[in-house]
């Protein structure tokens, strides 16, 4: 029987995150009061239906009856008609993790009895059972382990039935009847006892193992993976569920610590989403670190790359007009461009936006007839770059907006020239060559860590000071 879903609704939205005290994380993630009503809805039903699944046990027993003495009987067959949850409430407990409370549950039950007393009476038939005033208090403690993975327990469990009510039908049933009471009350331990059960079976068997879907870590490519790990346990307030990650990118083949610390991200406070990521601007510059280091970002672009409808093409032809020692040095030859950059990109959040100020290396070649490359200059490049954000299909997305290039020239191996005749002709390639390629790598984003079967939607996104603040809605299935 799967029991898992217990309370897996009721931490959807919780367990991508984790904390460390007296460490700035790379990415923080808060549910808010309307996230957690949510999981409260989803868990309920959830639990709903598997302790209408639970399988009771029989019993039986001797009680004394006036004018009969001590008869035995035997309850079997005992099955959950309807079992129905009314209302409940779920909520964070300081230092402890979460509490669900179901009050005023009701269910009903049927069943098969028989009654023997030697030589005197046999008989059996049917029974119904209506339990009411059903209430279950269930405490989860959360934690992380030494992988940096989400842990849950059930740390307390208690169920109370106000009242069960027993009807037993047959020809005797009158007489039967008169001892329901302490059938009621056998009636009433067994289903205590076999909640709590239900309870923590589903918690350890299924929910623990649904929390183990969350990745944390990610390979991303051939150069870097991301470190999604706890870093701490989970913190909990009375209004709100707050958990840090170490959010940052490391490289496969050689992990080393980022050579900056992550800034401070004071989370502010908003209701509007059940769910809110802080991403640090941490953990987009262990990304341009972590590529630059493995020499990932360097670009080459060569006159096949150009737009079909290009006027301007990349061979000696062509830069020959700005830059005549080109053409006649290396006549009627293709080129290629090699682009690096000098240090690793760092990207700058703040209100106003997002922006990049790199610097990097051109190099010119002339591709000669047996394929090799001669050397013609190399140009030091200075911009500014704007960029956008976006969560799509549960990835964060972006894009780059290049703006104006300076220009100067580093090394020359054709004679020297004015850099600002070949002004227009390198931002042209950079525009319609090498952003392209770039936003393409970066539409393809990288993952958040989420749980299998989470979606999110009705994303809205906030600059604030070195870091993102993505608000979204939660949904399970």
């Amino acid at each position: 029987m799967a029991r898992g879903n217990l309370l897996q609704a009721a931490l959807l939205a919780y367990f991508w995150l984790g904390w460390v005290e007296g460490t700035n994380p790379g990415f923080i993630g808060r549910i808010t009061g309307k996230g957690l009503d949510y999981a409260r809805q989803e868990g309920v039903a959830a639990l709903q239906k598997e302790l209408a699944r639970i399988k009771l046990p029989e019993f039986s027993g001797t009680s004394k009856v006036k004018h009969f003495g001590q008869i035995h009987y035997k309850f079997s067959s005992l099955v959950i008609k309807s079992f129905e949850l009314p209302s409940s409430t779920i909520v964070p407990v300081p230092n402890v993790g979460l509490q669900l409370s179901v009050t005023n549950a009701f269910a009903s039950l049927s069943g098969k009895w028989r009654v023997k007393k030697k030589r005197v009476l046999s008989d059996h038939g049917s029974f119904d059972v209506k339990i009411e005033g059903l209430s279950i208090s269930v405490v989860l403690k959360l934690g992380n382990d030494s992988t940096g993975r989400v842990t849950i327990a059930t740390s307390a469990c208690s169920t109370h039935i106000s009242n069960v009510r027993v009807h037993i039908h047959g020809k005797r049933s009158w007489l039967y009847n008169l001892f329901d009471s302490r059938i009621a009350s056998a009636l009433r331990k067994i289903m205590e006892d076999e909640i709590c059960k239900e309870v923590s079976g589903s918690v350890s068997s299924e929910l623990q193992p649904f929390l183990q879907t969350m990745p944390v870590t990610a390979k991303l490519d051939k150069v870097s993976g991301i470190d999604y790990s706890l870093v701490g346990p989970p913190v909990e307030t009375s209004d709100f569920l707050d958990l840090d990650l170490k959010g940052e990118f490391f490289s496969l083949t050689h992990r080393s610590a980022a050579p900056f610390p992550p800034p401070a991200l004071p989370f502010p406070v908003d209701h509007d989403r059940m769910l809110y990521l802080g991403i640090s601007s941490y953990l987009f510059n262990t990304a341009g670190y972590v590529y630059y280091q493995g020499g990932a970002l360097t670009y080459e672009i060569t006159d096949d790359m150009l737009p079909k409808e290009s006027k301007l093409h990349l061979n000696t032809s062509s830069f020959g007009s700005l830059v005549p020692q080109i053409e006649k040095s290396y006549p009627d030859m293709l080129m290629k461009l090699k682009v690096s950059p000098s240090s690793p990109p760092s990207l700058a959040i703040a209100p106003e936006g997002l922006s990049l100020a790199p610097t990097m290396e051109v190099q010119a070649f002339a591709i000669l007839p047996n394929s090799s490359l001669a050397p013609l200059f190399v140009l030091d490049v200075s911009t500014t770059i704007s960029a956008t954000v976006a969560m799509k299909s549960n990835r964060i997305v972006g894009s780059l907006k290049i703006g104006k290039l300076t220009l100067s020239l580093k090394h020359s191996d054709v004679g020297p020239f004015s850099v600002q005749l070949l002004q227009a002709v390198i931002n042209y390639f950079a525009s319609t060559t090498l952003v392209p390629q770039i936003n393409e790598r970066l539409a393809e984003g990288f993952p958040l860590p989420l749980p299998a079967h989470l979606q999110l939607s009705n994303p809205v996104l906030q600059l604030y000071q070195n870091f993102l603040l993505f608000g979204a809605d939660v949904h399970y299935g």
